[in-house]
């Protein structure tokens, strides 16, 4: 990934986390890495422990930035969700996965936040 890529992704993933806590919601944790895979951020809105992916783009050339939360992206999101959940032992913790478009195209950044991205049916664990 290129030096620009990075530091566009970061700058979104900042903008993302100041979104969310003005929305109500507790940073846990930023970057996440486990075995399993990543999750931009983990936070929590109420008792909610929420998993967010923050796709930034400079343009729409390739599409929205929610576009790229494609259904390999969701069941990889799930699989790092289940890691960090066994690892903090939360497995009882209600969860749901949200997502943050950051469109950077013109003179100040657009943020959108939808709650409940990937729909778990009852066999989370």
């Amino acid at each position: 990934m290129t030096e620009k890529r990075l530091s566009l992704g970061k700058r979104g993933e900042e903008l993302a986390a100041a979104l969310l806590r003005k929305s109500g919601y507790r940073i846990l944790e930023t970057n996440y890495r486990g075995k399993l895979g990543e999750i931009d951020l983990i936070a929590e809105e109420g008792r909610c422990l929420v998993f967010v992916e923050v796709k930034t783009r400079s343009g729409l050339e390739c599409g929205h930035p929610l576009e790229g939360i494609d259904s390999r992206k969701q069941r990889q999101l799930v699989r790092a969700a289940r890691e960090y959940m066994a690892r903090e032992n939360c497995q009882e913790r209600v969860c749901r996965f949200d997502a943050v478009s950051v469109l950077t195209d013109g003179a100040a950044p657009r943020l959108e936040l939808v709650k409940n991205i990937i729909e778990l049916d009852g066999d989370f664990f």
